[in-house]
């Protein structure tokens, strides 16, 4: 491993995290500017946040990515700059190997378990008990107030990674027969992205596993008054054929109708 010349190399403590939901923080980095890491200058926490969602990209693309407006001789200085203020902060924290640049290991960092956890509910063969809902990663953006592109693409993709993860948990809570934290899954969901249909069929499949038809309906009618009301739209397809199988009172020995598209 490298580091910037003139610079001691020091192994990263091992307790290091940083975390990028709901701001960006530097955690147990030796002789670091404390638990907030608001001290470290802008481009330097632009290239952590930068390594913690690209895993290990050349030089030259960082350089490139994060200081685009500038000629590529300053965009290069910039990189060095960086790096040398990281390494009198947070030893070790980087690894440069060859012409790529990577986080050391053992660094934690939120995102990367927010990922691992979603990948742990999608998996049938993980028990339950090792899917808890837990953290405040499952609630929270992603480095708010900062514009980058390659920001703006990677908060969307950690917010959908999020919601089919909450979904799909619901829904093996409830095949579990733990509708309480299923519909707690799912409406995480539903908090997170209001207008999202299929946070709210969650919901309503688990109040119909638990035999609450009366709480399914109110489910669809509260999506269906909320989307008239910020879109013009009706719930889609998906959503009422949910509901056909509710039995509906009868008249003149004829079932009603469950739902009526208006």
């Amino acid at each position: 491993m490298q580091v910037p010349e003139g610079v001691p190399y020091v192994t990263v403590e091992p307790r290091t995290r940083i975390t990028l939901i709901d701001g960006f923080a530097l955690s147990g980095a030796q002789d670091g500017p404390g638990p907030g890491g608001s001290e470290l200058p802008r481009g330097v926490q632009r290239l952590v946040a930068h390594l913690c969602l690209s895993g290990r990209p050349p030089r030259a693309a960082i350089a490139g990515r994060l200081w685009p407006d500038v000629p590529e001789d300053h965009a290069n200085g910039s990189l060095r700059s960086a790096l040398w203020r990281l390494q009198k902060v947070a030893p070790g924290l980087i690894e440069v190997c060859g012409g790529s640049l990577c986080l050391a290991q053992g660094v934690r960092v939120d995102v990367r378990e927010l990922h691992a956890w979603a990948r742990r509910v999608r998996d049938p063969a993980v028990g339950l008990e090792e899917v808890e809902i837990s953290g405040a990663g499952l609630c929270g953006e992603l480095l708010p107030g900062w514009y980058d592109d390659w920001v703006l693409l990677e908060r969307e993709r950690l917010c959908q990674v999020r919601l089919h993860a909450l979904e799909c948990l619901a829904d093996r809570l409830a095949t579990a027969g733990r509708y309480g934290d299923a519909l707690e899954a799912a409406y995480a969901a539903v908090r997170a992205e209001p207008l999202r249909e299929s946070a709210h069929r969650t919901v309503v499949r688990v109040h119909l596993a638990e035999g609450n038809t009366s709480q399914a309906l109110r489910a669809y009618e509260a999506l269906r008054a909320m989307l008239a009301d910020e879109l013009g739209v009706l719930p889609s397809e998906h959503m009422t054929r949910l509901l056909h199988r509710i039995p509906r009172p009868a008249h003149n020995g004829h079932a009603i109708g469950t739902v009526t598209r208006q």
